[in-house]
């Protein structure tokens, strides 16, 4: 057979396979379907949400300034009071050192700067050990990303000889933004030990109230103090500085958020219960304030565990904590699978809180109040929402997510 019949011969083949796969309603080029999350089962009870602009007295919040001056104050003090729990005022003196600096960190991309964040009160003192990597060829200062690590010191691996996706590291670096880290054991450690040992050992006093700070609240009071050294590093760009946890880390990196302002962007990686999941829903397959309580009793007040089977009564939902972060940014990740950390729960939290950021001029998601395809994302103004597949873990995934959204944010990229 020659070149041309065996060329008309296969056309011939294509042509008749082109035929039957429309005629079958079938195509190679087709898409494959979006898959999306179920809706919620039966057993989820009707709820009612605290309104999150409506003030103690029953007045609507109307403008930015007076969510800034009265609504947001109150809800703080709510989050403070029933969930959270309070910092002492106790006096401490804080100290930087730069124990270790490396230029040609990554085979020469970044700059590897470890320091000890030293807190000392009535003689005594704790240090965090941070660990920060500054890209070398992108313009100084840099956002900077600050990881609150709840996982082992070698997700965190400084010299690099260990390396997760945890904390990418070297993609966050090739993207031209900082990235930090400190180990959430070094403010406290994460067990009940009577709050004795850790950051609450040195400024607790002789006896703690039922609305004192527990350990989620202490680890967000250390990446405060990680911020008090990013103002002094010419390198950070002090304005620019995202906060992101994963898990009981989610948690903290919203209430870190919430109580300290100077974050530009807090990323709340399957934080679940007690961070962006509302509260108020209930279902066997998702952790709830008594169960979280019964196991972890030394995260959260005295308050909060009084709500156990009675969320209603809360003064507050986690949507509201949310709000807290307005106008800044803010970024909450879900994983399909992570049915205990309630995923619609968490990007309805968003949602709710999108009135907030409304005031000031930002639309939240937008039209966006249904969720979004399974291992996509929605970039809206100042709030984004994704859903991976896959279990509870912070993922190179979820790090490319929340580089997207701080582009657009820092650096205008749409």
């Amino acid at each position: 057979m020659s070149r041309t019949a065996s060329f008309t011969c296969a056309a011939l083949v294509a042509a008749v396979i082109q035929v039957l796969c429309v005629s079958w309603n079938l195509s190679a080029a087709e898409p494959e379907a979006k898959r999306f999350f179920p809706p919620d089962a039966s057993d989820m009870p009707a709820y009612t949400l605290p309104d999150v602009l409506t003030t103690i007295d029953g007045r609507e919040t109307s403008t930015a300034d007076a969510w800034t001056a009265v609504r947001r104050p109150q809800v703080l003090e709510l989050f403070r009071k029933h969930v959270y729990g309070r910092v002492p005022a106790t006096a401490y003196q804080k100290s930087f050192q730069v124990v270790r600096q490396d230029r040609n960190a990554m085979g020469g991309t970044a700059t590897l700067k470890q320091v000890d964040v030293t807190v000392t009160a009535a003689a005594k003192s704790l240090t965090i050990h941070l660990a920060l990597f500054i890209p070398n060829q992108a313009p100084k200062p840099v956002p900077t990303f600050l990881l609150i690590c709840n996982r082992g010191p070698e997700n965190i691996d400084p010299t690099r000889q260990t390396k997760s996706e945890f904390w990418p590291a070297e993609e966050v670096v090739a993207r031209g933004y900082g990235i930090a880290a400190f180990h959430n054991a070094d403010v406290d450690p994460d067990k009940h030990d009577g709050f004795r040992d850790g950051i609450h050992g040195i400024l607790d006093g002789d006896k703690r109230e039922p609305d004192a700070w527990g350990t989620i609240a202490a680890w967000a009071w250390g990446a405060s103090r990680c911020m008090d050294y990013f103002e002094t590093d010419p390198d950070v760009a002090r304005d620019q500085v995202a906060v992101i946890g994963h898990s009981r880390g989610g948690k903290t990196a919203l209430w870190a958020g919430a109580e300290d302002q100077r974050f530009a962007l807090v990323c709340s990686n399957d934080s679940g219960c007690g961070g962006a999941a509302l509260s108020r829903r209930q279902n066997q397959q998702k952790e709830t304030v008594a169960k979280i309580n019964k196991s972890f009793p030394h995260w959260f007040n005295d308050h909060f565990k009084t709500y156990g089977g009675r969320e209603e009564s809360l003064p507050v939902d986690q949507h509201m904590l949310v709000a807290l972060i307005a106008p800044r940014a803010v970024c909450v990740g879900s994983a399909e699978q992570d049915l205990w950390a309630d995923p619609r729960g968490e990007f309805l939290s968003v949602v709710h809180a999108e009135p907030v950021y409304r005031l000031f001029g930002r639309q939240g998601l937008g039209a966006n109040s249904e969720m979004p395809a399974i291992g996509e994302s929605l970039h809206g103004d100042g709030m984004h929402y994704h859903i991976r597949e896959g279990k509870h873990n912070l993922t190179l995934f979820d790090w490319k997510c929340y580089l997207d959204f701080a582009d657009r944010e820092f650096r205008k990229v749409k």
